[in-house]
């Protein structure tokens, strides 16, 4: 039988299980209990938890970590991940793996301790200097967010990448039947940082700088045609497919069953890897469909523009996208409901 078990607790929890034997972090709502989670139990596995004194100081311990072939992890939210950001950088500019899981929360800066999804655009852009990805992964639930993060923890060593778990301060706060997975023992990863050797991208002055763009792009272009993560439902009939991650997308799945009992041709398509995104979840639906609409857990909308550019690639460019959003908070079924009505009878107009 599984136990409740809160959310930020179960990330903790996973991230053991998958091998993790590092973390650095500092404290910040709604994340910090997985560091007081981690201040006990990482001990009991013979893993090193360190309480740093900045964000920044902590994502450069998870720099030399990730470097020496550990399994590291860190967490935070939202504003603390934007004080990671210098260190992220520098650590995709040296191929090593790391997973960082955002408990996002409300706002612009410090904002608020509301649940959200602000944070939509700097995770899946880089969020730091240069052009590189992380693979970012959104769960809708605990057990799912189990899974996620062993698999985030494979992604990152077998590309030499980070991987962000985008969470929100809903799911690390409530308590859900979750279980685990078997203890997982993971060898240093081979070609690590010994103390003999520096990796040769540290200077910037002696690098081939082509073959380097070369490699990146060819390397990005592989993540995206095998690494794509989604859910969907009702696309071969669909006049109206909307689109949400998240606790977002527990909403819309209740609110297109019952539309669809009430006799609405409606679809949705869940994204489970916000980056790469899942473009080729698109190429199902009806070539008849009348519109796409993102729901967001945020002030402006900031997915939508992913879905917009994804039905170019999918020459669908001409079908609209409408978005509704909802600032903080999860919008319930019978919110997503009545305004998909208002889209249908005009009284809402596309974004794009």
């Amino acid at each position: 039988m599984e136990d409740m078990i809160k959310g930020n607790h179960v990330f903790a929890e996973a991230a053991i299980r998958a091998g993790a034997r590092f973390y650095a972090g500092y404290p910040i709502t709604p994340s910090t209990e997985i560091m007081e989670y981690l201040s006990t139990r990482m001990d009991e596995v013979g893993g090193v938890f360190i309480q740093a004194e900045s964000e920044g100081a902590s994502m450069n311990m998870i720099f030399g970590a990730a470097a020496s072939g550990v399994r590291c992890f860190t967490a935070s939210s939202s504003v603390g991940m934007a004080l990671k950001q210098e260190a992220i950088c520098h650590i995709a500019d040296n191929d090593l793996p790391f997973v960082a899981i955002n408990v996002v929360r409300f706002g612009n800066g410090l904002g608020t301790l509301d649940t959200g999804q602000s944070d939509y655009l700097r995770d899946t852009r880089g969020g730091g200097a240069g052009d590189y990805r992380n693979f970012v992964l959104a769960p809708y639930s605990l057990p799912e967010a189990v899974e996620l993060i062993g698999h985030a923890f494979d992604l990152g060593d077998k590309y030499g990448m980070g991987v962000i778990l985008h969470t929100e301060a809903a799911l690390g706060q409530m308590m859900e039947p979750c279980g685990f997975p078997e203890m997982k023992t993971v060898e240093r990863r081979f070609g690590c940082v010994d103390g003999t050797f520096s990796h040769e991208r540290i200077s910037p002055l002696f690098r081939d700088r082509k073959s380097e763009a070369i490699e990146i792009k060819a390397k990005y272009l592989e993540i995206k045609e095998k690494e794509q993560l989604w859910e969907s439902e009702f696309l071969d009939d669909a006049e109206y497919v909307l689109v949400a991650y998240g606790m977002a997308g527990r909403s819309v799945i209740g609110a297109v069953m019952q539309l669809r009992e009430e006799g609405y041709k409606v679809g949705y398509i869940r994204p489970i890897s916000l980056w790469p995104y899942p473009e080729k979840a698109f190429e199902n639906v009806n070539p008849e469909v009348k519109g796409y609409i993102s729901i967001e857990e945020n002030a402006t909308g900031q997915m939508v523009d992913d879905i917009a550019l994804t039905l170019k690639k999918t020459k669908q460019s001409n079908k609209p996208v409408y978005c509704m959003t909802y600032g903080y908070g999860i919008p319930t079924m019978k919110i997503i409901k009545e305004d998909f009505i208002k889209v249908v009878n005009g009284e809402i107009k596309e974004v794009y």
